[in-house]
């Protein structure tokens, strides 16, 4: 199975709660899972910059396989750059149309 977990928020606990859910699904027993992303856009951008408060959690999933893209449109409307983002993020053109697509590969989408 994959998994895309979908990240919007701003609010602390929404993004505490989507890393913990990846990092839930890198650790199931059942090894039924394959593969993990992880988008950002908006607000839930700040989770995946530099100076942010997830930094250590984010780098720990990087290391561990997990792909987290950030949203280019919501670093320009930010007026951020790839730079200000940690090492390994990648950028998509837009979040939404990313997500959209990891479904139509057949990624299952999860919330918080």
């Amino acid at each position: 199975m994959q998994t895309v977990v979908h990240l919007l928020s701003g609010d602390e606990a929404e993004q505490e709660t989507a890393l913990a859910i990846a990092r839930n699904l890198l650790e199931d027993e059942t090894d039924s899972i394959d593969d993990v992303a992880i988008v950002v856009q908006s607000k839930g951008i700040a989770t995946v910059t530099a100076d942010g408060d997830s930094v250590e959690d984010v780098e720990a999933l990087l290391e561990d396989g997990v792909s987290v893209r950030a949203c280019s449109n919501t670093l320009e409307m930010m007026d951020l750059e790839e730079s200000d983002l940690l090492e390994g993020v990648e950028t998509v053109p837009e979040g939404a149309v990313e997500v959209t697509r990891l479904q139509e590969e057949g990624y299952g989408y999860l919330r918080p």
